[in-house]
């Protein structure tokens, strides 16, 4: 692991995959250097895509980061969980399925255009879609009751963003990650779209028409989800020390994961 900036790391690759929070944004606002790098990048005719484990689409991730103050003419792409889990709903549930959705803001996205019928009734569900948390307002038992139902008739789950923690205008919080997490320990069986599942990565390749992964870097906070899924999908991976685990000793937590969760790179933050 080599301890560097990101502004060391510009000319070392073609394309740069960047997490949304923890990198760009801290829960409520852009971070300060963040436009500025974005604007370097593009400067240097880097392709640059954001590759977030949001359950939502494409559209509503790119407009929130024009509202926080980011220039989406610096982003080639924006590749939500969210987005690579719509084709995979599609493919396997037919017309007319009651699914019960867990989302922010009342989020629908994944399934608005598809014959699926969205439910709040459990009894009813024929697919649980975890598309996001409400940590800061929805305690995990509250959670745990709406879940034991559909988990104990054998109703699948779909989790569209693995994070185990979210940053909000609150802090941490537990993310859909750990509420997916939940429904498995309820019984249920859940699958996963979003870092560091290697779908995820082969998508916003294709997007951004790469042919050698070796030439991407992405950057996350995250060593379980940002740099495992990274190496899984044959790419460079950078660690910033902004995001969930920004004042700890990045020693300890380096100490306590897999090689697979070592990043090649170290940097203070995604800042010139």
């Amino acid at each position: 692991m080599k301890r560097t900036s990101l502004i060391a790391l510009m000319d070392d690759f073609d394309t740069f995959l960047l997490d949304q929070f923890g990198v760009l944004l801290d829960g409520a606002r852009a971070y300060p250097g963040a436009a500025a790098a974005l604007g370097q990048l593009a400067a240097r005719k880097k392709k640059v895509g954001i590759l977030t484990n949001s359950g939502k689409r494409a559209a509503p991730n790119a407009a929130r980061l024009q509202s926080l103050g980011l220039n989406l003419d610096h982003i080639d792409a924006v590749i939500s969980s969210g987005e690579a889990a719509r084709e995979v709903i599609r493919s396997r549930f037919s017309g007319g399925a009651n699914v019960l959705v867990l989302s922010r803001d009342g989020d629908l996205s994944s399934i608005e255009g598809l014959a699926l019928t969205p439910t709040d009734d459990p009894d009813l569900a024929e697919l649980v879609l975890i598309a996001g948390s409400r940590g800061e307002d929805v305690s995990l038992d509250e959670y745990r009751r709406l879940l034991e139902i559909p988990a104990s008739r054998g109703v699948p789950a779909l989790c569209t963003n693995p994070d185990l923690i979210m940053l909000t205008e609150h802090g941490p919080r537990f993310g859909a990650g750990r509420i997916a997490a939940l429904y498995r320990e309820l019984g249920g069986s859940v699958d996963e779209i979003g870092k560091p599942h290697k779908l995820i990565y082969q998508v916003a390749l294709g997007v951004l028409d790469v042919a050698d992964p070796a030439t991407v870097l992405c950057v996350g906070d995250s060593p379980a989800h940002d740099i495992r899924g990274a190496h899984a999908g044959g790419c460079k991976a950078a660690l910033v020390r902004t995001g969930i685990h920004a004042g700890d000793p990045i020693d300890e937590v380096l100490a306590e994961v897999p090689p697979s969760d070592i990043p090649d790179f170290l940097i203070p933050g995604f800042e010139l």
